[in-house]
C-alpha cells in the first residue's frame, strides 16, 4: 500500500511534525525571499531608496530659510533649495555649487541659455527649462511694476527690468519702450538682435513703429554682452540720428540706456544727448 507523503497514515502526530506550523509559514518564506535591493540589482534597476544622507540636510536647510529668510543662506544654498523640488531623488548640493562655479553668480545662472545650463552635470533639459521659467517669472514681475505708472517717475524700476531682461543675453538686442503723452508704457518691444558687438538699427523703422502705436516718447535700450556698458561712438551717433528723425514728428527720445552685466550707462545722464 502506498504511503501518503509527510508521514505514516496511522500516526497523525508524525504527519503533523513533518509539516511546518500554519503560523510559521509566512516567516519561513520571508526568510527565503531575496531582499528588494538584491532583486533590483539583478534586473539592472536602482535599489529602492533608503534614508539617503541628504534628507536630513534638506530639512535643516529648509528650517534655516523658514526661520531666518534668505539672508541666512549662501547663493548656492538658495539654488540648492530650489533644486530640491526639481531633482527630488538626488543630492543637489554638488549641482548647485557646479552651477555657481560655472556661471559666477545666481543671476548669471538664471540668465544663462538653457543649452549651457545642460552642460553642467546633473542638469537635464527639464531642469534647465524650469530654471528659465523661473527667470521669466522674475522678468514679468519686474515688468508688471511699470504698468500704468509714469515711467520717468519709476526710473529705478525701469533699470531693474531692463537689466533682468537683457544683461545676460549673449547677443546684442535693441529694445524700445514706447510711451504715451503721460509717459506711461504703451509697448515694450525688441526691435532687433545682432551679434556679440553690433545690432543693426534703422531710425525710420523706429519712428514708423512709434507712429503705429501713437507713441509720443521713446526710451532706447540695448545691451553690451561684453559686460561693459560704456557707450561707443556708434551708439552715440545712432542715438542722435534717431532723435533727429523723430523730433519733427513730435516724438521725444528721453534716453538711451546701455545695459551691462555689472551696471548700466545713460546717455542722458552722461550729457551725450
Amino acid at each position: 500500500m502506498a504511503k501518503r507523503p509527510g508521514g505514516s497514515p496511522g500516526n497523525p502526530s508524525l504527519a503533523a511534525a513533518d509539516e511546518p506550523a500554519a503560523g510559521n509559514e509566512w516567516s519561513f518564506f520571508a526568510e527565503q525571499a531575496p531582499a528588494r535591493d538584491q532583486i533590483a540589482k539583478s534586473i539592472g534597476r536602482p535599489a529602492p531608496e533608503q534614508d539617503a544622507h541628504y534628507h536630513g540636510h534638506r530639512e535643516r536647510l529648509r528650517s534655516r530659510f523658514r526661520d531666518h529668510g534668505d539672508t541666512a543662506l549662501a547663493d548656492y544654498e538658495i539654488l540648492e533649495l530650489l533644486l530640491f523640488r526639481l531633482i527630488p531623488r538626488r543630492d543637489t548640493k554638488p549641482i548647485a555649487k557646479a552651477l555657481i562655479d560655472r556661471f559666477g553668480t545666481l543671476a548669471d545662472v538664471f540668465g544663462a541659455p538653457a543649452a549651457l545650463l545642460q552642460e553642467v552635470k546633473g542638469v537635464g533639459e527639464a531642469v534647465a527649462l524650469d530654471l528659465k521659467l523661473i527667470a521669466a517669472i522674475g522678468h514679468r514681475t519686474l515688468k508688471s511694476e511699470l504698468k500704468d505708472r509714469p515711467i520717468l517717475a519709476s526710473w529705478s524700476s525701469v533699470i531693474d527690468y531692463c537689466h533682468a531682461a537683457m544683461a545676460h543675453e549673449p547677443r546684442e538686442q535693441f529694445r524700445i519702450l514706447f510711451l504715451d503723452k503721460r509717459n506711461t508704457l504703451i509697448a515694450d518691444e525688441v526691435q532687433g538682435k545682432g551679434t556679440v558687438d553690433h545690432t543693426p538699427v534703422y531710425p525710420r523703422e523706429v519712428v514708423k513703429r512709434a507712429l503705429e502705436l501713437s507713441a509720443t516718447a521713446l526710451i532706447l535700450v540695448h545691451n553690451h554682452p561684453s559686460g561693459d556698458p560704456t557707450p561707443s561712438r556708434a551708439d552715440i551717433d545712432m542715438t542722435h540720428l534717431i532723435i533727429s528723425t523723430a523730433k519733427p514728428l513730435g516724438i521725444t527720445v528721453h534716453d538711451h540706456i546701455i545695459i551691462g552685466k555689472k551696471g548700466h550707462s545713460s546717455l542722458k545722464g552722461l550729457r551725450m544727448i
